[in-house]
């Protein structure tokens, strides 16, 4: 196995104690500081040129709300690290009894596209915190920032207890084979199932940071206006590549036609008359990408938008009205610049509509009347919710994020 002599020199490594103590760690956070900070404009080129990312969106993802997971960390690791002493019983009672929280070992961070900087560098502050050896897979899809991370990290980080893979379907099919002591994976759930098998034959523990079609409730007692500028932020932040992105609206007949003029305004005030020209809309990332999402098109009736361009692989925002549960659009996660509107009779039906799903990694829920969101929030079950906004639950350090299981 080619990549089983990194394995077992980080192995080597880890049983050496060498990351465990806390002073250790914190130079190797900061180090990852020092990355942020020195390579900011490499990574703003980067993100630019593999998805036309705007500059804005790329600071603001790839950097500050890394930054801010890096403050949060070094600020909680002294108390994070220290041993819980729990209540002892009669016959204990001149003993010690404590909670040790340990490292894992030597774990496997494997990244997807969408958020190149970001999703590998969480997970990665998270182990380095905790004391383990990590290999870091970047996707191989976002190439210009997996070429940066792999050439530029090895500086920042120690070397014989961090590593840069740079592989693959093939090459990430042999590395997973290797015994590791935890997997943490973002992706599709389709690679998430092999990840999954991969791990089982070792019996290690993994984290799986699936996407999935998150809904989006809008009542009709809301402020129109407000709806559709917070949605068509979030919907088309990143050209809609975002896995807590809201991936569909389900709201009655009369709100889909309030709703239809105000995303068009709040479109145009973001992204212009030609949001083809803006240099605040991303493009997808590759050509395969492109041609899945122009498939789902089909859906509903084209309402705002439509637009498109394969050499650029650019997809105007995009909403599509009267789609049918049974429409493409609503079989797959769209991971692109498309809001399907599925009309329903009333919150009840949207309840029933969500729970008949598999369970998102997030609901979003409009109204003026503060029952009815907590109503949603209180009667279905998703890793994150979020009312009358979308995506800012995840700015929030102190929220844990992630799905159901």
């Amino acid at each position: 196995n080619p990549y089983e002599g990194l394995v077992s020199h980080l192995r080597r490594s880890w049983l050496s104690g060498r990351t465990r103590p806390l002073e250790y760690r914190v130079a190797q956070l900061e180090a990852l500081g020092r990355f942020l900070d020195e390579k900011k404009d490499e990574i703003l080129e980067a993100t630019a040129l593999d998805m036309g990312k705007p500059s804005f969106e790329a600071y603001f993802s790839e950097i500050l709300l890394c930054k801010n997971e890096l403050h949060d960390t070094l600020n909680n690791l002294a108390h994070w690290v220290k041993d819980e002493h729990v209540e002892k019983n009669l016959v204990t009672r001149l003993d010690s009894a404590f909670i040790r929280r340990d490292p894992y070992g030597v774990v496997l961070i494997i990244a997807p596209w969408n958020y190149p900087i970001h999703l590998f560098l969480v997970p990665l502050i998270g182990a380095i915190a905790a004391g383990n050896c990590a290999i870091v897979k970047p996707s191989e899809i976002s190439n210009h920032t997996e070429k940066l991370v792999a050439e530029t990290l090895s500086c920042y980080l120690d070397n014989d207890c961090y590593a840069v893979v740079t592989a693959g379907v093939e090459g990430t099919t042999r590395l997973l084979e290797n015994k590791f002591d935890y997997i943490f994976f973002t992706g599709s759930p389709t690679v998430g199932k092999i990840v999954m098998q991969a791990a089982a034959e070792h019996l290690t523990p993994l984290t799986l940071e699936l996407g999935g079609k998150n809904p989006c409730y809008v009542s009709d007692a809301c402020d129109v206006q407000n709806v559709a500028r917070r949605v068509a932020w979030g919907r088309f932040f990143n050209a809609g590549q975002t896995c807590i992105a809201p991936d569909y609206l389900l709201c009655s007949l009369e709100m889909q036609e309030k709703l239809m003029p105000a995303l068009r305004e709040a479109i145009t005030e973001f992204f212009g008359p030609n949001p083809k020209d803006s240099p605040d809309f991303a493009r997808i990332v590759g050509d395969k990408q492109f041609q899945r999402v122009q498939a789902l098109l089909s859906s509903g009736r084209v309402a705002i938008g439509g637009q498109m361009d394969e050499e650029e692989r650019y997809i105007a925002p995009t909403v599509l009205a009267d789609v049918l549960p049974s429409d493409p659009a609503m079989q797959e996660e769209i991971f692109g610049p498309v809001l399907p509107i599925v009309v329903v009779t009333s919150m009840d039906d949207a309840i029933d509509f969500i729970n008949a799903r598999p369970r998102p990694l997030a609901i979003y829920a409009f109204s003026c009347d503060t029952k009815e969101v907590n109503e949603v929030l209180d009667r279905t079950s998703s890793g994150g919710f979020c009312g009358n906004d979308t995506l800012t639950h995840v700015t929030l350090t102190s929220l844990p994020f992630g799905g159901i299981g």
